[in-house]
């Protein structure tokens, strides 16, 4: 698995490489992916992220690789982000 996060300022940047990660992973946080993805899908990935940020000034994307036993060992505090959607949702009177 690969932690993917992104700290981009402009907002038109911003989406298209939030699109193109959505193709390959879910989000997990407004700007922090989650990609099961392998090894040849991973750098399909990274080719289409690396030519969004040619010539970009400011910004920038991280790759994180997990192994299996450390993706094991990740822990989470508060409602996953799928549960909190749904809480959005629910009209308590």
């Amino acid at each position: 698995m690969y932690v993917v996060s992104y700290d981009i300022v402009s907002d038109r940047l911003r989406s298209k490489v939030a699109k193109v990660l959505l193709g390959y992973g879910k989000r997990v946080q407004y700007s922090v992916f989650e990609c099961h993805v392998s090894q040849k899908n991973f750098e399909e990935l990274y080719k289409k992220l690396a030519l969004l940020m040619v010539d970009v000034d400011e910004g920038s994307i991280r790759f994180y690789h997990l192994c299996g036993k450390c993706e094991q060992e990740i822990q989470e505090l508060g409602l996953p982000k799928e549960e909190i959607s749904i809480l959005d949702d629910t009209v308590i009177v």
